[in-house]
């Protein structure tokens, strides 16, 4: 029970800086920092499961592999800042999870062996379905204010150029020098 508090622990800590660090590029050293710390976390939850027998043992190395591997997809994510790696972190998560289930389904027998790994696979399939959901919608997202803005800078370039047609046809009005200097004026005002 205390791995768990510790990882749930690291997940919550990983989680609150992951949601606001802005999805910053990592310097070279920092990723190399970030990478040897989650190394040396794990080496040493590895190490604590060394105390423990049978299943337990089992389930504490998967808590600590799991820890490790949502830990480098975090970094990943962290690091790259795109919906992809994003979703790739939340994969990594329900693996994690999924991994130490099955471990903990080995203590049961029969019939509700079965179920507990059946539930653990349809919590895996789900988790992996919402990060799917997740990736697509934030594409879709940055998709749709990729159009906008370029259907704002054409809008803004029709109207320019129809302001600039109307300032010319204004000038239509007048005649000799006065037109020259109004269509001088008209083209610097509108950068013709």
């Amino acid at each position: 029970m205390r791995m768990k508090s510790k990882l749930i622990a690291l997940a919550v800590t990983a989680a609150l800086g992951f949601s606001g660090m802005g999805f910053a590029a990592l310097s070279k050293d920092e990723r190399k920092a970030e990478t040897t710390r989650i190394n040396n976390e794990y080496k040493a939850a590895k190490e604590r499961c060394d105390g423990l027998k049978g299943n337990a043992k089992d389930i504490c190395k998967a808590e600590a592999k799991g820890a490790q591997k949502v830990a480098k997809a975090e970094l990943e994510a962290r690091d790259k800042g795109t919906a992809k790696a994003q979703s790739n972190a939340k994969i990594a998560k329900a693996e994690a999870d999924y991994d130490v289930a099955k471990e903990k389904c080995d203590d049961l027998k029969g019939n509700a062996k079965d179920v507990c790994k059946k539930d653990a696979k349809a919590a895996l399939t789900r988790a992996k379905a919402d990060a799917k959901v997740q990736k697509e919608a934030k594409e879709a997202n940055k998709d749709a204010r990729e159009r906008v803005a370029e259907a704002r800078k054409d809008a803004r370039q029709d109207v320019k150029q129809a302001d600039y047609k109307a300032a010319r046809e204004r000038c239509d009005s007048l005649a000799g020098a006065e037109k020259d200097r109004c269509i001088s004026d008209v083209k610097a005002r509108y950068g013709k």
